[in-house]
């Protein structure tokens, strides 16, 4: 391990060596005991130096890892895309948090014991865990800018380092040398803290308070219905729901508690409808723009949710089309831009099976209507997503005939982002989308016609899009998680 050689130069915490398990559960404990004992052994050195100064030695602590070797090419259950390695050698990742992420990591574990049959070593990692990122947990204690101390930061703690934080594991890009283990997460500890940071600062809520299953929307007046379901669903003790929580971490746990949300909103406002096993619903308005769904879906994948999905509104494209129908995406037409360095344009995103099932079951019982009743009010089509707000103020003669080519018969900013993150990130994708303006047959948003709009169709959309969030829990994980959005070389851990 780094600087660990000479303990007169570098102080670390006491921590038991590596040991293998055959206990799921074990494993994580282990986890989380050298987790917190280097995160609280950070965070005592550090408050410690800020009052005293420089302690005149350096100050480290590190990751704990999940460590796997098999020397078999034993085949495994072909139906689970997941869970198992497909060739001998040895595999590991840091971690962060385990106790947030202790359900995940105890199924991942499971699933690798049960399938290779052989234990796995838990121990301390040679990645050192950054200062910031231990202190995270402790909202009372926080990190001075550079220049602000009596003393270089770096020169005592270990910092954020951007040049090993990125995504070249689940980008398919990863290289690794004769030797050295190979990927057993999609996302290792530092980019995972990373994310943690960035969305605790983005959504004004603790990342530990989303659930597994995630609803995007491009409007604020989502937020109040959702905030009504959750008090409805709160009043009923079958529902499972547990409590909501609103921007600023203000939580409710019964139907008629005040809810004080801070008067300033974050970039991208964020609430939780939750269960005790974290399979309730998270609601997140990214606002408009492809760069705000980027952002969102890049930080939230570390979390690793069962299930996201677009209900936002749309622009509809085709004259048979009348405000406040929906649109089912079975196809994206990616002009947003923000992806292509990370997922070229050529990579078909396909529509997931599961998830368009969950979609159109959910509009059929919401409103009433069946088969081919159902193309009354939705259509299923390919959705182009752009990154120009305003693209109807230009020449429209090249776009309108590309859009006509595709076949798409909605627009939107947001939702072709969403999906190529979610096919690039592993998490299961939809989109439902209404159509609230016809730019291309005269039928702008206006502010009469958006008011009745809203009022009639906003609690609708969102009811839908609970209802499929609701049977996706109810399906099997390997069932959701299906072989179309693995590659040839897949990480053990979903």
């Amino acid at each position: 391990m780094q600087d660990q050689a000479d303990p007169m130069l570098t102080e670390i915490p006491d921590l038991p060596e590596a040991e293998l398990f055959d206990d799921p559960r074990a494993a994580v404990d282990r986890l989380c005991e050298l987790y917190d004992t280097s995160a609280e052994f950070l965070r005592d050195r550090f408050m410690t130096a800020m009052t005293e100064g420089h302690p005149g030695k350096r100050v480290r602590a590190f990751y704990p890892e999940v460590r796997f070797t098999t020397s078999s090419f034993g085949k495994v259950d072909s139906r689970l895309s997941f869970g198992h390695v497909t060739s001998p050698g040895t595999y590991a990742t840091t971690v962060t948090r385990p106790g947030m992420f202790r359900h995940y990591l105890r199924q991942q574990i499971s699933l690798l014991l049960a399938n290779h049959g052989v234990k796995i070593q838990i121990g301390l990692s040679d990645t050192p865990m950054p200062v910031h990122f231990a202190v995270a947990n402790f909202p009372e204690v926080t990190v001075p800018q550079e220049g602000a101390a009596d003393f270089v930061l770096r020169d005592v703690f270990d910092v954020p380092d951007l040049s090993t934080t990125n995504d070249d594991i689940v980008n398919g890009v990863v290289m690794t040398t004769p030797g050295d283990a190979m990927p057993l997460a999609p996302f290792t500890a530092q980019r995972v803290d990373y994310s943690l940071a960035r969305l605790a600062h983005y959504t004004a809520t603790d990342p530990a308070h989303f659930q597994n299953h995630v609803l995007f929307t491009n409007y604020q007046f989502y937020v109040s219905e959702f905030e009504a379901y959750a008090r409805a669903a709160l009043a009923d003790e079958a529902s499972g729901y547990t409590g909501f929580v609103s921007t600023g971490n203000v939580e409710i746990t019964t139907p008629d508690a005040p809810l004080d949300v801070p008067a300033r909103l974050p970039q991208m406002p964020t609430y939780h409808l939750k269960r005790a096993d974290g399979s309730g619903i998270t609601l997140v308005n990214i606002g408009v723009g492809p760069s705000n769904a980027k952002t969102a879906t890049d930080h939230i994948a570390v979390l690793r949710p069962h299930a996201w999905l677009m209900v936002g509104h749309c622009a509809g494209l085709r004259n048979s089309q009348s405000l406040g129908d929906f649109v089912l995406a079975h196809a994206y037409l990616r002009e947003d831009k923000v992806l292509d360095d990370d997922l070229p344009v050529w990579v078909p995103i396909p529509a997931l099976a599961e998830i368009q099932v969950a979609l159109e079951k959910a509009v059929a019982e919401e409103t009433a209507l069946d088969g081919y009743d159902l193309k009354r009010i939705m259509r299923t089509g390919t959705v182009a997503t752009v990154d120009n707000r305003n693209w109807e103020l230009r020449d429209t003669s090249g776009p309108v005939q590309r859009l006509s080519q595709s076949r798409a018969i909605a627009l939107d900013m947001e939702s072709a982002t969403i999906a190529a993150n979610g096919f690039r990130f592993r998490v299961p994708y939809g989109t439902l989308l209404c159509v609230s303006d016809k730019p291309l047959h005269g039928e702008l948003k206006l502010p009469g016609m958006a008011s009745d709009f809203y009022k009639t169709q906003v609690a609708r959309h969102l009811r839908i899009g609970i209802r499929a969030m609701e049977t996706l829990r109810d399906m099997p994980l390997e069932r959701i998680h299906s072989r179309k959005l693995r590659s040839f070389e897949e990480t053990a851990f979903l």
